[in-house]
């Protein structure tokens, strides 16, 4: 599987971790979440969990308002809890 647009796929034989990383950056913030593919039950799994957060982030991010050009506080926060909510 190839990595996607603010979706990065790690597969190293030595290394602990399998699955996807989503990155996105907006207005001076950085989101990050890796979703694994052992939790969630394989690589497709974890890619289409990883996909659907990554849709949510964009809508949420992209309904925001800005304060001085930067993500509000509270948008932060929802983006955060979003996706710390998103693998359970």
């Amino acid at each position: 599987m190839k990595s996607k647009k603010n979706l990065t796929r790690f597969t190293y034989e030595t290394a602990a971790f399998e699955g996807w990383r989503l990155c996105i950056s907006r207005a001076g913030t950085t989101f990050t979440r890796y979703f694994p593919d052992k939790k969630l039950g394989g690589p497709k799994k974890s890619l289409a969990v990883a996909e659907k957060a990554l849709e949510e982030v964009k809508a949420i991010i992209e309904g925001s308002k800005r304060v001085e050009g930067k993500l509000t506080t509270a948008t932060i926060n929802k983006v955060e809890k979003l996706l710390q909510d998103a693998v359970v």
